[in-house]
């Protein structure tokens, strides 16, 4: 039974089909009947685990196998004709040659096994900003994931109707070799394929695949930009809403501010705070000349451990029911889940992500580190009313963010476009942990899309310097970082809800509705201007999170310097002579606070 009588995707499949060999091919058409026999068929073949209906009602457990538990950066490629065009900072083969040892492990993977085809739309079937795909796939665990994550069934065809620029994707987990693991691009023939893996962001074509490393080289050519950013509404005591993006690398809280609860005291005053996506905006300029977001995705695919009532209570109440937990513990005593940093109580005894028997006395940690849970977003409390809107979203401010112990202040606003795409180009994080050798060490991480960018990064930076030309009205561009320490390597600020004051400044920048002081690294606020009520902060250590370091930004200077040599001659000449703005400023200790 095929859902499209569009040509080029019945011609493609069917090569597929001749290549993998499948018993069955199976079209996935969206509707819950056929859904919900796939989920009885994943517990009966042990692939499901069914947990406590009463209390996680539509919630299942998956173990993956314990060598394929995360993204794998060094199998993952960007194969285009030129090397060059892939840049320094992706892997690359040849097309040709890809697809030849593809195919090869591709030829009869599917025998005895069931081809699924999964028809998907990333952002609303119809709006402008909709992208269409096929995952091929011999998992059910995908199926299902998929499900939760993007719009699946027989619309996402109709909307297609005759077009020829879908994104075709295969997945084959083969035997899930480790050594011929393959998460692979192809962006000039818009094609994905992943073998040997059924880990979530390796085989979810349609989260970092598609949304991000196949979206980022289509919005290059079309006008547009895929951004590894969350999208957040900013409700102020009049009911007016202002939206911001925000980009973070990982470690920082992203996820966190996406669903950010306010502090009590400005709850009280009437402010709320919105979650349009926690992960992934697709941007275009709107006919009114301002940038306008959506988030293409249809669900959360978080990382569980450390997630709490505590942390992020928006996000543990999204999981509370239709959720698949990947590689977390089950909880013998009901048949519910359990994760480091769920609460302070761990269960007298559990099975663990790899399936053995767990007390709080085992040496090893009862969830994998990268244990995952896949909600619908449906299920958020704060979920933005305009979530569905095929329009998305305009957008008032950009935000850049790292983890900074005495470089970056608590935040700071970009001159212009231009100045704040080089902020973006040179954001980092310094190690936080020994386990990852030296602490303190600075990575690059630009716009947070190191993994993530399809093509040249210089290229990709070139990109937003020619949005910003494009664009009548563009949003402010700031930088936040919550992770400024004291002299005795505590955190100054208190992050989480309060990181609310800084979104307050921000919105009243971005809507000019405030004053700031101009210093080397940007506009900065006045430490009356952040909203200190209830917090115990005090203005000295107010002017400490605002305050800039010379001589660690002549380093940040030297860093980015050597940096963008590394990333070699395409960086564009704006942003060289934006870094030798910014060190000529404080080489003359230029408005250094």
């Amino acid at each position: 039974m095929n859902l499209t009588k569009n040509k080029s995707v019945i011609s493609w499949i069917d090569e597929m089909t001749k290549l993998t060999k499948p018993d069955q091919v199976v079209w996935i058409t969206g509707e819950e009947e056929q859904i919900a026999q796939l989920r009885e068929q994943a517990v009966a073949e042990g692939t499901l685990i069914r947990l406590n209906q009463e209390k996680l009602p539509g919630c299942y457990l998956h173990r993956t196998d314990p060598d394929d538990v995360a993204r794998v950066e060094d199998r993952t490629f960007i194969c285009c004709k030129n090397e060059s065009d892939a840049g320094p900072t992706n892997h690359w083969m040849d097309p040709k040659l890809m697809y030849s040892k593809m195919y090869a492990m591709a030829d009869g993977a599917y025998k005895g096994r069931t081809m699924y085809v999964i028809p998907y739309s990333m952002s609303i079937v119809g709006s402008p900003f909709a992208k269409y795909g096929f995952e091929l796939t011999d998992s059910i665990y995908v199926v299902l994931n998929m499900h939760i994550m993007t719009r699946v069934g027989k619309s996402v065809c109709d909307a297609l109707g005759d077009d020829t620029g879908f994104i075709k994707g295969l997945h084959c987990q083969c035997n899930l070799d480790p050594k011929e693991k393959y998460i692979v691009h192809f962006p000039e023939d818009n094609t994905i394929i992943s073998m040997n893996s059924n880990y979530g962001g390796n085989v979810l074509q349609g989260k970092k695949c598609f949304a991000l490393r196949i979206a980022s080289n289509l919005g290059r050519q079309e006008g547009w930009m895929a951004e590894h950013m969350l999208i957040l509404g900013i409700e102020n005591p009049r009911g007016k809403v202002r939206y911001v993006t925000a980009a973070f690398p990982s470690a920082c809280g992203k996820t966190n501010l996406a669903m950010l609860i306010p502090p009590e005291g400005i709850l009280k005053e009437g402010w709320k705070v919105w979650c349009v996506g926690d992960d992934i905006a697709w941007l275009r300029i709107g006919q009114d000349g301002r940038l306008w977001a959506v988030n293409p995705e249809n669900g959360f695919f978080g990382v569980a451990p450390g997630t709490s009532m505590k942390s992020n209570p928006n996000a543990m109440i999204s999981t509370r029911k239709d959720t698949i937990f990947t590689n977390v513990a089950l909880d013998t005593s009901d048949n519910t889940v359990w994760w480091e940093g769920m609460n302070k109580t761990p269960p007298a005894h559990a099975i663990d992500w790899r399936g053995r028997e767990w007390t709080p006395s085992s040496p090893e940690k009862a969830a994998h580190p990268n244990s995952r849970f896949t909600a619908p977003a449906r299920n958020c409390p704060c979920l933005s009313p305009e979530f569905d809107n095929p329009q998305g979203v305009p957008i008032s401010a950009i935000i850049f963010g790292g983890r900074r112990a005495k470089t970056a202040p608590l935040v700071y606003q970009s001159f212009n476009w231009n100045h704040g795409v080089f902020m973006g180009s040179i954001m980092a994080s310094e190690t936080t942990a020994a386990a990852t050798g030296a602490v303190g060490v600075v990575r690059r991480d630009p716009m947070a899309m190191l993994p993530f960018c399809g093509y040249h990064m210089a290229d990709y930076w070139q990109h937003w310097l020619d949005m910003g030309r494009k664009i009548p009205h563009p949003p402010k561009i700031f930088n936040v970082n919550w992770f400024r320490t004291d002299d005795d390597g505590n955190f100054a600020w208190p992050g989480f809800g309060d990181n609310m004051r800084v979104l307050e400044w921000i919105i009243a920048r971005a809507s000019d509705e405030i004053g700031a002081e101009e210093t080397a690294l940007g506009y900065e606020p006045y430490t009356r201007d952040i909203n200190a009520k209830g917090l115990d902060v005090t203005t000295s250590v107010m002017r400490d999170l605002l305050s800039v370091d010379r001589n660690l930004w002549l380093e940040e200077c030297k860093g980015a310097r050597e940096y963008y040599k590394k990333i070699g001659e395409r960086v564009p000449v704006e942003l060289w002579e934006e870094l030798e703005a910014l060190e000529s400023r404080i080489n003359r200790g230029y408005h250094i606070r």
